[in-house]
């Protein structure tokens, strides 16, 4: 009897796990191609997954709310007619077949005690963790036994052991003196204390009238990231104050003559991008990640934008190469993401390899902020609401004071790479472009 295998879906280059958040379909249920069978959730997005085949369930492995690596078999459809029961493979790997599948050369007379095994198949049984096989090939050359690479708190998304941790630890298990427990009897608090870096808990005092509120799976994500950014790079914020009078005007002019035109209403934002897609060109420094030591220089402009969804969080759609669309391409490709993002219907690659992030303060009536840089970006630009202001022209006859439409643009950026003169003068190159606007020429 044919079967096929449904496994966990990659859904994106940076992620490599993802959560089953709801099952469509039970055991024995028949399928067509296309009918949705589960759902999953990343710290990017949402998906519905449809099925490849037409078939049988002949039996789900994993139930939801379970956390799980890219490429984990998760059911098993049957693509005859007649019934069988599947039985999920305890089989076990010996070291040495391991050695042999992975490629790892032991040196001669070397010994890896079954039980300190850190295999893919023993991992995934025993725990809830995702080890990468970077991180297993680490802990088996070096002995490392499950219960200590369990005990190892991560660094990575979602407390995911990365190199560095299992490193970190190697190198604190190696500088331990005989006289002074070892890290295997110390308890788990004291060696948290001694792997991670110093985390202050703050004790909050509750009321009898408080109400308590859990935070959701996305706020909890949105949170960490946000923790991170501000552990990884350090945080500059430079402004600068705007004239956008001409631009105001214009749209003010041409709104209902180009909603008519070319079937999409136009806001400042396209505007925002295409200021943004210009000036990151002229400053490609600041169009760039880090990578330890290293400066990554993107080639394609990527600008993502900061949109509210209905549940109060936020997700971030990306306009791809936005430097080589006009204006008319830009609101259309802003227009399309943003109502996707607010009815949950964003692709996985739509919110994929930003290199940039704008987000609106203005749409909240804010007048500026500093935002926290998105990751792995080096900077992120706020814009706050365009108001009315009295302002001093120099006119060939003399000074005078008119009403003028002006606007805060707030750029936070990593000062690990990008200093005080680059992140000034590329914010500065973005108020030029708003300030000296040309309808005719974006269109």
């Amino acid at each position: 009897m044919a079967q096929f295998e449904i496994v966990m879906p990659k859904l994106g280059e940076s992620i490599q796990e993802a959560t089953i958040t709801k099952w469509f379909v039970k055991d024995g249920d028949t399928v067509e191609e296309d009918d949705i069978l589960f759902e999953v959730a990343t710290d990017k997005v949402d998906s519905e997954i449809p099925s490849p085949v037409e078939g049988k369930i002949l039996k789900i492995l994993h139930p939801e709310n379970s956390l799980l690596p890219v490429g984990e078999v998760l059911a098993i459809i049957s693509l005859a007619s007649e019934e069988a029961e599947i039985e999920p493979s305890t089989e076990s790997y010996s070291v040495e077949k391991y050695a042999i599948d992975k490629n790892i050369q032991f040196s001669e007379g070397s010994m890896v005690e079954p039980s300190t095994l850190i295999e893919n198949k023993t991992v995934k049984k025993l725990s809830n963790r995702f080890y990468s096989p970077l991180v297993r090939k680490i802990a088996l050359e070096e002995n490392v036994t499950f219960e200590e690479l369990e005990s190892i708190k991560g660094s990575g998304a979602n407390g995911r052991v990365q190199k560095i941790d299992i490193l970190r630890y190697l190198e604190i298990r190696k500088t331990e003196k005989p006289e002074k427990p070892t890290l295997k009897t110390v308890t788990q608090d004291k060696f948290q204390e001694l792997l991670a870096p110093h985390k202050p808990k703050v004790s909050v005092s509750i009321g009898a009238h408080d109400q308590i509120i859990e935070m959701d799976r996305v706020r909890k994500l949105i949170a960490d990231h946000m923790v991170m950014s501000k552990q990884v790079s350090p945080h500059v914020t430079s402004v600068v104050e705007a004239d956008v009078t001409d631009l105001v005007l214009w749209r003010n002019r041409k709104r209902d003559e180009f909603e008519k035109k070319h079937k999409e209403k136009i806001t400042f934002m396209p505007v925002f991008v295409e200021a943004v897609s210009r000036a990151l060109a002229d400053f490609p420094g600041v169009n760039a990640s880090v990578d330890g030591d290293k400066i990554i220089l993107r080639k394609n402009i990527n600008v993502g934008i900061a949109v509210a969804k209905p549940d109060g969080n936020l997700i971030v759609p990306v306009i791809k190469n936005a430097d080589e669309k006009n204006l008319v391409g830009l609101t259309k490709s802003l227009n399309r993401l943003a109502d996707a993002a607010r009815n949950n219907k964003l692709a996985p690659e739509d919110i994929q390899d930003g290199t940039f992030t704008i987000t609106n303060f203005g749409s909240f009536r804010n007048i500026i902020g500093t935002p926290i840089i998105n990751q792995p970006q080096v900077a992120i630009l706020a814009t706050g609401s365009i108001e009315k202001k009295p302002a001093v022209l120099e006119l060939p006859s003399g000074d005078v004071i008119a009403i003028r439409h002006k606007m805060f643009l707030s750029l936070s950026y990593d000062h690990r790479v990008v200093d005080g003169a680059l992140g000034g003068a590329f914010l500065r190159r973005i108020a030029d472009y708003l300030e000296s606007f040309d309808g005719n020429r974006s269109i």
